[in-house]
């Protein structure tokens, strides 16, 4: 399989209501939470798009583009489709989009060598991974041919939730071992920074 079929797709657009200022920007340790996630992903992709309608402050990179959402507040779902209507307006070749929340510093990139693995069995239009028996709705393969019936229904049926738009169109999961945390951990309020920096700790001790 060649590798360019899938566009990395950070979903950076949230906001940040529970936390008080915009995630993207604080800092984890020596990085921001966006940092984190570039940092994981920057070498498994030919590219990466941002979608965000919030001010990013990061160091630009050739392989990185930022893209406003296409319709505003209309959750992520919404960055979702820009990222389809981006690919097909630039006229690129990717055939799917694999999304990241940029509020999960703690993935394992091993969940792109799945993503590619299932892209070649051809099982599924759309995959979530799923740990201890939890589906992350925002770690996600998608096919561009979903575009059009993820348009409608965002705009013309009124869906906002990923989870159940996903469960509406049919989705297949992949199942991701847990060690010592949980790796899909994401980070809503203050209370989790603090924990995210317990973890970050610990995983420079191991």
């Amino acid at each position: 399989m060649n590798d360019n079929n899938i566009l990395a797709v950070v979903l950076a657009g949230g906001k940040s209501k529970r936390f008080g200022q915009d995630k993207n920007c604080v800092k984890l340790g020596s990085k921001t939470l966006l940092e984190h996630v570039l940092f994981k992903i920057s070498n498994k992709f030919e590219e990466i798009l941002i979608v965000s309608s919030n001010p990013l402050k990061i160091e630009e990179a050739k392989n990185t583009t930022i893209i406003p959402d296409c319709f505003n507040d209309l959750g992520p779902l919404a960055g979702v489709l820009s990222s389809m209507k981006w690919i097909k307006e630039n006229k690129k070749s990717y055939k799917w989009i694999a999304t990241f929340p940029s509020d999960t510093p703690f993935f394992d990139p091993i969940i792109i060598e799945e993503y590619k693995a299932r892209i070649e069995q051809s099982k599924s239009s759309l995959y979530f991974v799923k740990s201890n028996e939890k589906r992350h709705n925002i770690f996600g393969l998608w096919s561009i041919d979903l575009m059009e019936k993820l348009e409608e229904d965002l705009v013309i049926n009124n869906y906002r939730k990923v989870e159940e738009w996903a469960n509406k169109v049919g989705v297949s999961t992949i199942d991701i071992k847990i060690k010592n945390y949980d790796p899909f951990f994401n980070i809503n309020t203050k209370e989790d920074l603090d924990v995210a920096q317990t973890i970050l700790n610990l995983d420079k001790n191991d």
